[in-house]
């Protein structure tokens, strides 16, 4: 019995260190983030907390819309660490998403964060797709005040699909939670992945991979 406690134990505490590896909780009130340290750590290094002001937990404008006039008709406005240094330790990180109409995010991944999309205005056409080997895609119509999540680490794309404009907002499990475009880490990395290996990939003809990589 003795064995058997000690075996549940151990696994129970494997486990919480596991759902704590990703970004461990702060050690004080806050750490906000020194961009100019040049100390290098999970995160960026904490300003010294006598020189922390309002404006560090504070950050304006996601009310104003995005500029939707690309090629792909979106526009995010993160409000990361990068954007809000007092998150910094905290876990979480926010983002506005405008959608011209039929306006696209691309299939992309967020490698270190799960994402909470909620809809406050127009109707999107969402989805993931899940691991190998089911590579099963999981899609949704969004209206005004729906929620939708995309679990860590997949693929994933929003589409408007409304007759107007939309916007919506992201809540992300990261103070940073970086973004894989899947499209151009493909076809527009440097130094490029050789074509002929894309090629085989995708059973692709070479000039065919050669263009694409072209538009990136």
């Amino acid at each position: 019995m003795a064995n058997c406690v000690l075996v549940i134990a151990s696994f129970v505490a494997v486990t919480f260190a596991m759902v704590t590896a990703f970004e461990p909780g702060p050690l004080q009130d806050f750490c906000v983030a020194d961009p100019t340290s040049s100390a290098r750590v999970n995160g960026l290094a904490c300003l010294d907390s006598k020189m922390v002001q309002a404006n560090h937990f504070s950050f304006s404008g996601l009310h104003m819309p995005g500029n939707t006039s690309n090629p792909l008709g979106s526009a995010v406005k993160p409000v990361f660490v990068g954007q809000l240094p007092g998150l910094n330790t905290l876990g979480i990180s926010m983002a506005r998403i405008d959608y011209a109409p039929w306006g696209l995010v691309p299939p992309h991944t967020h490698p270190r964060a799960t994402e909470i999309l909620t809809v406050l205005e127009g109707k999107l056409f969402v989805g993931f797709v899940t691991s190998n080997p089911e590579n099963r895609l999981i899609t949704k119509v969004l209206e005004k005040g729906d929620v939708f999540v995309f679990p860590i680490g997949l693929v994933h794309f929003q589409r408007n699909v409304g007759h107007g404009s939309a916007f919506s907002i992201s809540s992300l499990s990261s103070q940073n939670p970086g973004v894989v475009l899947v499209a151009n880490a493909l076809f527009g990395s440097t130094p490029s992945i050789p074509y002929d290996i894309l090629a085989k990939a995708f059973q692709l003809d070479n000039s065919v991979v050669e263009k694409l990589q072209a538009q990136f």
